[in-house]
């Protein structure tokens, strides 16, 4: 997460406020705009769930603290001029308080289903290996989830080496979707590894 250095941020402009502009990480979607005082963005920082300074209210109110639909801090930058915040977050539920996914009423569907996978995979973590293929890879522990991994990327090598186009894409998915656990299971996401790629590129 970026370094936000309080004292270089403009709350004068603003009558001691910022805008706050919070947007999914991962979809991109802008879900609503709030404003901090300082007092709400070291409490965010701290907290890693969005507070913002309630102007009607005249006081602070964390998002979700009546509905149960945090925003779970990600990251948070500045703009140029200091005066407003880009806030990166993964939302808890709907952003707004009549139960739409942004304050526009518009759909918050991730950019790539990829992303979307990723949601549901980390959801599974706490479910009922009873009921959750998910959840069973989980309690297993990391050595099963990789031997998994393993199994399927043999098994695609295998398809790969012959012409029935189901039986190959179907096991590239197999192997895909292991491999999204096993970053999960580490704690780690599909962007980490999509940076190292970066890094490589340039």
């Amino acid at each position: 997460m970026n370094n936000i250095a309080l004292t270089q941020l403009d709350f004068a402009k603003g009558n001691g406020l910022l805008p706050a502009i919070i947007q999914d990480a991962d979809t991109g979607k802008v879900l609503m705009l709030g404003y901090m005082n300082e007092e709400a963005l070291q409490k965010t920082l701290k907290d890693k769930t969005v507070t913002f300074f309630s102007r009607s209210k005249g006081r602070l109110w964390t998002k979700g603290e009546t509905s149960g639909n945090f925003f779970h801090l990600v990251d948070i930058k500045a703009d140029c001029d200091r005066d407003t915040l880009l806030v990166y977050v993964r939302p808890e539920g709907p952003a707004c308080h009549l139960g739409t996914d942004t304050c526009w009423a518009e759909t918050n569907q991730p950019v790539n289903f990829l992303a979307h996978l990723e949601q549901v995979i980390q959801g599974r973590r706490g479910a009922d290996p009873e009921t959750s293929y998910t959840a069973r890879l989980f309690a297993r522990g990391i050595n099963k989830v990789a031997q998994k991994v393993g199994e399927e990327a043999v098994e695609l090598v295998i398809e790969a080496k012959d012409d029935n186009k189901e039986l190959f894409l179907n096991e590239a998915a197999d192997l895909l979707y292991h491999y999204l656990v096993l970053l999960a299971a580490k704690d780690y996401r599909l962007e980490d590894v999509i940076e190292v790629l970066r890094g490589r590129h340039k």
